[in-house]
C-alpha cells in the first residue's frame, strides 16, 4: 500500500509539473496611460487621460493565458482644460460622483504563436457591463534593467460606441458615438 501511495505522489507530481504557472505582474502606473478620443463635431479631435490608474495582470506566456484587471478613478480625467474636466466629471458624461471608478477586466489573451494579439474582457463604466475587446498593436516582455526584473506590456487599442454606458452627451447635436480608447500599460513581475 506504501508502494502504491508513493508511486501515485510521484505520478501526480510530474503530471503537475508540465502545468504552467501564471505569474503576477502589478500595473506601473508611470508607464501606463489610458487615453480616449473624441471627434468634435468632425472638426477636431478631443483627447484626455486619467491620471490616477491601478490594476494587475497574470500572464502565463507557456500556457497562453492571461487575465488583466485595470481600475481608472474618473475623477482623474484630464484634457488640460479645467472647465472641460469638470464636464466629464459630471452628470452628461462619467457621473463620477456616482460611479468613482471604471473597471476593465480582460479575462482572454488571444496569441499568434508566441504574441499577444488581443485581450477580450468587459468594461465596467457609469455601472453598467459590456464587452470590450482590446487589439495588441505591440506586446513584449523584457529584462528591465534596472528593477532587475521582468516587465511585460505593450499598446492596446479600441473603439467604443459610448451610448452603451449611457454616456450620450452630444449625440444628437452631431457628437460621433464612437470613441477611440488607447492604452499603454508595463507591468512589473511581482
Amino acid at each position: 500500500m506504501r508502494k502504491s501511495l508513493t508511486l501515485l505522489a510521484a505520478a501526480a507530481t510530474v503530471a503537475t509539473a508540465g502545468l504552467a504557472q501564471a505569474a503576477e505582474y502589478q500595473i506601473d502606473p508611470t508607464h501606463t496611460n489610458v487615453i480616449w478620443e473624441q471627434l468634435h463635431f468632425n472638426t477636431s479631435t478631443n483627447r484626455g487621460r486619467w491620471a490616477n490608474k491601478s490594476g494587475t495582470v497574470q500572464f502565463d506566456r507557456a500556457a497562453k493565458t492571461g487575465r488583466v484587471e485595470l481600475t481608472l478613478d474618473m475623477n482623474s480625467v484630464d484634457t488640460g482644460v479645467g472647465p472641460f474636466n469638470n464636464h466629464l466629471k459630471g452628470d452628461d458624461f462619467f457621473a463620477a460622483d456616482k460611479y468613482p471608478t471604471a473597471t476593465y477586466v480582460g479575462e482572454k489573451f488571444v496569441f499568434d504563436g508566441d504574441k499577444v494579439t488581443e485581450v477580450q474582457g468587459k468594461l465596467t463604466l457609469r455601472g453598467q457591463t459590456h464587452p470590450v475587446n482590446l487589439k495588441a498593436v505591440r506586446f513584449n516582455c523584457f529584462d528591465h534593467p534596472m528593477l532587475n526584473r521582468e516587465v511585460c506590456g505593450g499598446d492596446f487599442e479600441t473603439t467604443i460606441k459610448r451610448s452603451l454606458w449611457g454616456v450620450n452627451w452630444g449625440l444628437n447635436m452631431g457628437v460621433p458615438d464612437d470613441t477611440r480608447i488607447i492604452i499603454q500599460v508595463e507591468a512589473i513581475k511581482q
